[in-house]
């Protein structure tokens, strides 16, 4: 990292030991605490062990030694606080950095009340609610740029500013609407048009250098012999490759639900979001808990009736029942973050801080490599 100009900056609090002893001294400043910090190949036991000389870890590798015999690190701190404000010294001298120019403006609140966002989501899953609600009270002044609003209505597309950062937003919408066609669409639930509609919008923020902030409430894309005819599968393609292949930053709030591809469509953990965070009252699944018991419990049941055995109601609902408590424990947000698919579970409130911190430091990166979606079915 030093050889790319991405500064490294060591403080030996504790012990450095072995192979561990290389690392603060590989970066480009290190400097040590006095008498809590140590650095050294072999402990005073193992020296001890390995060549019969009696020393004690201070004098064998700690502050004073490496700031005055060996000149190993490069600053003494008194304590840990010492230590942290040499840093922030250092830091502060740093030259400008080649920035990757994302818009920012000077920083508004929201015009509606922020604090109305505990009470947009309904209790159940099922409920329809609008997603404006939620983005207007994410983004500056509650203003925004409408990206298609009439066309492939169960995906929000929009321009607008979080702290002052341009975004452009994909959110998934959660009302039922109806198609200029006069056909119903479910929210939360991707269709062809919507994923056409935002195929385009990816690849215009793309274009024009607009970090991506994907909101989730997804159910998943649409299914049946009318979708399938339609080519679902193949806009559902043009939108997943969309997300695969942007090169502007792309974040994540998970608010809701994240099912199956329509987790991938967007851009779930498996698509390089820079953070992917969750709200307390997210649920990330294959499929939703109740859809997906039912599955197993018809696939179970089967089982047991190849068998020969008898499987009555009272069965059939004990085995759902078993398996939908299994699932739903592990749809959970804290399931999810404990083995990283999320990097964190935050206050709804502090959405626009993680969203506006990570367009900062993705600021600090350039982008290098052309957005090139690729050849796709049209």
């Amino acid at each position: 990292m030093s050889s790319m100009g991405i500064t490294q900056i060591a403080a030996v609090m504790g012990s450095c030991v072995a192979g561990g002893a290389y690392l603060p001294i590989m970066s480009d400043e290190a400097m040590i605490v006095d008498k809590t910090g140590s650095i050294f190949l072999a402990g005073s036991y193992l020296v001890k062990a390995a060549i019969g000389e009696n020393i004690d870890n201070e004098t064998l590798g700690g502050a004073t030694t490496h700031c005055e015999i060996s000149g190993v690190t490069d600053y003494k701190a008194k304590d840990d606080k010492d230590a942290l404000d040499r840093i922030k010294s250092i830091v502060g001298k740093i030259g400008d950095y080649e920035k990757a120019g994302f818009n920012r403006e000077t920083p508004q609140k929201p015009a509606l009340e922020e604090k109305d966002i505990y009470g947009i989501l309904p209790k159940s899953r099922t409920e329809q609610y609008d997603m404006m609600e939620i983005i207007k009270r994410l983004v500056d002044n509650s203003e925004m740029d409408m990206y298609k609003p009439d066309y492939g209505k169960s995906i929000i597309t929009c321009y607008a500013r979080i702290d002052g950062w341009a975004v452009g937003i994909v959110a998934n919408q959660r009302i039922v609407s109806k198609t200029k066609k006069g056909e119903i669409q479910f929210g939360g639930v991707i269709y062809s048009d919507s994923a056409d509609k935002a195929t385009r919008f990816i690849a215009n923020c793309n274009q024009k250098k607009i970090p991506l902030v994907f909101v989730q409430d997804v159910t998943g894309f649409m299914v049946g012999s009318k979708s399938e005819h339609g080519g679902i599968i193949k806009d559902g393609a043009k939108m997943v490759n969309a997300v695969a292949n942007s090169v502007v930053p792309k974040f994540t709030v998970v608010v809701g639900n994240s099912y199956g591809a329509g987790n991938y469509a967007m851009c779930g953990k498996a698509y390089d979001p820079r953070l992917i965070f969750a709200w307390p009252s997210a649920e990330l699944a294959v499929m939703g808990g109740t859809q997906a018991a039912k599955v197993l419990a018809q696939i179970e049941a089967s089982s047991l009736k190849a068998k020969g055995e008898t499987v009555d109601e009272k069965v059939e609902k004990e085995l759902f029942d078993k398996i939908k408590a299994r699932y739903d424990a592990q749809v959970s947000p804290y399931y999810a973050a404990a083995r990283l698919w999320t990097d964190a579970i935050i206050d709804p409130l502090e959405t626009r801080t993680w969203i506006s911190m990570g367009i900062e430091a993705a600021n600090h990166s350039p982008i290098e490599k052309k957005f090139n979606l690729g050849v796709i079915q049209v």
